[in-house]
């Protein structure tokens, strides 16, 4: 009975070393994908920093500013003057009543609903 229960003993220890073994091997698998994806990830935030330090770049005023007088005849692009900015009660908006009534003229509705069975 004895030499059962070592038998049996030595098959657990085995078996579980397997598992310790594959544990450690997908833990590592793991690991390497996850410093490619930090990897990845550092190299997408120095693209977006490239990326927005140009964007800053070529969104300078003065060099808009200079665009605009270069290509005027072609655009008609002129700078923003007081003038041109309104109050909100200025704004024309149109009737709720004058829309719902143009909906409910357009659409009339025509029979019942019967019960499917």
């Amino acid at each position: 009975m004895r030499a059962f229960y070592i038998i049996i003993s030595g098959l657990v220890v085995m078996g579980l070393a397997f598992w310790a073994y594959n544990e450690n091997y997908r833990t590592q698998q793991v690991l390497r994908e996850v410093s490619s994806l930090q990897r990845q990830i550092g190299h997408q935030r120095e693209e977006l920093a490239v990326l927005k330090a140009e964007w800053a770049y070529l969104n300078r005023p003065e060099r808009l500013r200079d665009l605009a007088s270069i290509n005027f005849d072609r655009l008609g692009l002129l700078p923003f003057m007081p003038e041109q900015f309104g109050r909100v009660d200025q704004v024309s908006f149109p009737q709720d009543n004058d829309v719902l009534g143009e909906i409910e003229g357009i659409y009339d509705v025509v029979g019942r609903v019967e019960d499917a069975e």
